[in-house]
C-alpha cells in the first residue's frame, strides 16, 4: 500500500473551490485502491479533529492570519512533519507560499509531486519578492505536473523547468454528481425553458462576467448565471443601469440545481479573460454534459477544452463585439451547436475522466517511489 499526502492550503469542507475538487477526486480514485490518501490543509474553525471521507483522511491545522490570498497557520509546519514521516509520497499544490516555507523548514526528505494549478497573476507586487523562493521551491521538488499543454507552452516559470514537468489533464467524474429529478427538472424548465446560456463559477474579477453582459446588451436569448462572488453587486448594478431583462442571477445553487441546469441549457458561456482562469472545472462540466461552448484564448487550458470550431467557439478575450458573434451564430444554429455539444462529450470521455487523471498520478507516484 502506497500512501500519500496531499498539502494545500484549504480543502473540504471548508472550501469547495476548483483545486479542493482536483484533491478530492484524485484522493477518491476508485481506480486505484493500494493507494492510500490524506489531505493535510488549515481551516478557521475551532474543530480540528480528522475527518473521514469514504477513501481518505483530511488533517487541518489552525489559519492564524491570511495575507493576500496566503494563509498563514503556525501550527502547520509542525502537524506537516509528522503526517510526512508516515507517507512515501508528498503531493504539493501550487500556489500557496506558506507550502513552500513548510518544505525546506520541515527538512522533508520524501519524493515530492507538485501539481502546478496557476501563476501568480493578481499579486505582482508580492511576486517581485516572493519569486526567489518559488524558484528555489520548484527547483527543489522532484517533478512538477501541469494541466493542460496549453498552460505549459504559455508559463514562462513552468517553461524552465521542462526536464521534470508531465502534463496531467483534470478529469472529473461523472458518477459522483447527483441525478436531479424530474421536478426539479421540470421547476428550471418553466423558469428557462430548455434554450438559454448558463455561466456556472463563483463571481470574481477573472470571469469576465462584465464582457458578457455587455455582450448581451441587444441580445433576445436569456443568459443565466449561477453563482455568487465578490464582484456579484457591482455585475447586478451594470445590468440594472444598462436596462437588461434577458440576465438571471441565481446566486449559490445547490449540486442538484447546477447538474439540472446543466442538463437543461442551451450552452455554456464562460468569458474568462484572464490567466488567472487556469484551467476551467465549469467549462468541462459543460463538456461532460454535452453541451456546446464558448470560451475566450487566454493560453490556459479552457482552450484545451474547448477547441474552436469543433467543440464550441473560441473568441479573443475582453472582446464583447466578439462574445456577442459567437452567442448569436450559435443561437441561430441549433444543428452544429448540437453536434459540436456530442464532440465536447466525447473530448470529456477521451481526455478528461477522472479514471484518466488518477491511473496518471498513480503511475507518477511508483516511478518517484520506486
Amino acid at each position: 500500500m502506497m500512501k500519500v499526502l496531499h498539502f494545500f492550503k484549504t480543502y473540504f469542507p471548508d472550501s469547495y473551490g476548483g483545486i479542493e475538487k482536483v484533491i478530492y477526486t484524485i484522493a477518491q480514485g476508485k481506480s486505484e485502491p493500494d493507494i492510500e490518501t490524506s489531505v493535510l490543509a488549515l481551516t478557521r474553525l475551532n474543530d480540528l479533529s480528522p475527518i473521514q471521507y469514504t477513501d481518505h483522511t483530511v488533517y487541518r491545522a489552525r489559519e492564524n492570519l491570511n495575507l493576500a490570498s496566503t494563509g498563514i497557520s503556525f501550527s502547520v509546519l509542525r502537524k506537516f512533519k509528522a503526517l510526512a514521516e508516515k507517507v512515501d509520497i508528498i503531493h504539493y499544490h501550487y500556489p500557496w507560499p506558506m507550502m513552500d516555507v513548510v518544505h525546506f523548514l520541515s527538512g522533508v526528505n520524501k519524493p515530492t509531486v507538485l501539481t502546478y494549478h496557476s501563476d501568480i497573476v493578481k499579486q505582482q507586487m508580492l511576486l517581485k519578492f516572493y519569486s526567489p523562493l518559488r524558484d528555489r521551491f520548484l527547483a527543489n521538488v522532484d517533478r512538477i505536473v501541469a494541466t493542460s499543454p496549453n498552460y505549459l507552452a504559455s508559463s514562462e516559470v513552468l517553461m524552465r523547468y521542462m526536464d521534470k514537468v508531465d502534463v496531467i489533464p483534470i478529469g472529473l467524474d461523472k458518477t459522483t454528481y447527483p441525478k436531479p429529478d424530474r421536478q426539479l427538472i421540470n421547476q428550471w424548465l418553466q423558469q428557462f425553458g430548455n434554450k438559454f446560456f448558463l455561466f456556472v463559477g463563483v463571481l470574481r474579477y477573472y470571469k469576465g462576467l462584465h464582457i458578457l453582459i455587455q455582450a448581451a446588451k441587444n441580445a433576445v436569448y436569456p443568459v443565466v448565471i449561477a453563482g455568487a462572488g465578490p464582484v456579484e453587486i457591482a455585475l447586478k448594478k451594470q445590468v440594472e443601469q444598462l436596462g437588461l431583462e434577458n440576465i438571471h442571477f441565481l446566486g449559490h445553487v445547490s449540486e442538484e440545481d447546477k447538474v439540472a441546469l446543466l442538463m437543461l441549457c442551451y450552452a455554456v458561456v464562460f468569458p474568462s479573460h484572464l490567466r488567472s482562469e487556469a484551467f476551467g472545472i465549469s467549462l468541462l462540466e459543460g463538456a461532460m454534459y454535452g453541451k456546446p461552448m464558448i470560451s475566450s484564448e487566454i493560453g490556459t487550458g479552457t482552450t484545451f477544452i474547448n477547441i474552436d470550431g469543433d467543440t464550441g467557439l473560441v473568441i479573443p478575450p475582453s472582446d464583447a463585439t466578439a462574445l456577442a458573434q459567437a452567442m448569436t451564430w450559435l443561437w441561430s444554429h441549433p444543428d452544429e451547436a448540437a453536434a459540436m455539444g456530442h464532440r465536447a462529450e466525447q473530448r470529456y470521455q477521451d481526455l478528461f475522466t477522472a479514471d484518466r487523471m488518477v491511473q496518471a498520478y498513480a503511475h507518477l507516484y511508483r516511478d518517484l517511489a520506486y
